[in-house]
């Protein structure tokens, strides 16, 4: 996936999830396949442009959802599997 196709994929996530951010970053990471900051930045590991879409769908929904969501708790690791779900319905 190109980075283009990549950042509309983030777009549409994140109207599916009710989260909005401010600036979508990708970048060269070390130790990470992304991270998000308090101020709405979410950034995404370069690498992760050539790994599978399935791989990418986890790492987005999971950045996208600490927008909301800080912690790994029992909630955000139940949006988490729900969001990934190919079966379920968008939920608000």
């Amino acid at each position: 996936m190109d980075k283009n196709e990549f950042i509309k994929e983030v777009t549409e996530l994140s109207q599916k999830i009710g989260v909005s951010f401010k600036e979508i970053q990708i970048r060269t990471m070390k130790n990470k396949w992304g991270s998000c900051s308090h101020s709405g930045r979410v950034t995404f590991n370069s690498k992760l442009l050539d790994e599978t879409e399935e791989k990418q769908k986890y790492v987005i929904v999971h950045e996208l959802l600490h927008l909301k969501y800080g912690e790994h708790n029992k909630l955000f690791n139940s949006l988490l599997k729900a969001y990934l779900s190919e079966d379920l319905p968008t939920l608000q």
